[in-house]
């Protein structure tokens, strides 16, 4: 079940804690993977470290989703190098706290840029050669956030709303010729981030949870595996909410 031998996959923000658990669990279902991320040291060290323990024959390929014209040759890239792209997963994102009647200008469009523009651009580049192979999965990370709102994210909640949207929009489009577009929300999950959060504020932040403890990586990895594989053929525009029971949403 969820075997994705001989698929292609391609992760942005694949070195961060949530990406590499992504790539981890392609991986292990057989995927081979285009990694992609702006630290090109950080994301050489995961690649080396994804060939060694699990195997396969993945690949780096350094982007930075600031900048468009990057942005607008990773899916050649990746295609020149596996020669098709089965699966999109669009995971990088940034955030810019702040209280809305103080933030700036720059804030907002950083984390429009990166979070919301630069998925449609890689969502519009695969759905070409999907198109034509009349196959596809498209898994976009989103946000609890993007659906219940967050006090100081008013751009993080925007960007994590508008690819909800997005995905829905882009999943009527493309039903027709065997490409699947859907998303995955985490609530609070366990990373690097928030291991450095003072033990009162993770308690508080577990209090929150029924599950009453934070996700793992792993946790959003297997949603996406789900996601990607054959044996969610008949899924395309929905949201998979991973938040421990934090918000139930229908």
């Amino acid at each position: 079940m969820f075997d994705l031998s001989g698929k292609t996959a391609l992760v942005t923000g694949a070195s961060g804690g949530i990406g590499s658990a992504i790539a981890i669990a392609l991986a292990k279902q057989g995927a081979r993977l285009a990694l992609s991320g702006s630290n090109g040291a950080k994301l050489r060290a995961f690649r080396e470290q994804l060939n060694d323990e699990i195997g396969g024959d993945h690949v780096e390929v350094t982007c930075d989703l600031s900048n468009t014209t990057q942005v607008e040759e990773l899916i050649p890239a990746t295609i020149d190098t596996f020669g098709k792209l089965d699966i999109l997963v669009n995971n990088a994102g940034v955030t810019r706290d702040n209280l809305a009647m103080r933030m700036k200008d720059e804030e907002w469009d950083a984390v429009m840029k990166i979070n919301l523009e630069a998925a449609f651009r890689l969502m519009r580049a695969a759905t070409k050669p999907m198109m034509k192979a009349r196959h596809g999965r498209i898994v976009t990370i989103t946000s609890v956030v993007g659906a219940t709102g967050n006090p100081g994210q008013v751009n993080y909640a925007a960007a994590k709303g508008g690819l909800t949207a997005m995905t829905k929009a882009l999943a009527q489009e493309v039903a027709s010729r065997g490409i699947t577009v859907n998303c995955v929300a985490p609530g609070f999950i366990r990373t690097a981030m928030t291991e450095v959060l003072p033990d009162a504020q993770k308690e508080a932040l577990n209090a929150r949870i029924p599950m009453g403890r934070m996700g793992e990586g792993s946790d959003i990895g297997a949603a996406v595996a789900y996601l990607a594989s054959d044996e969610a053929g008949y899924m395309t525009g929905q949201t998979l909410h991973v938040n421990g029971g934090m918000a139930m949403l229908g």
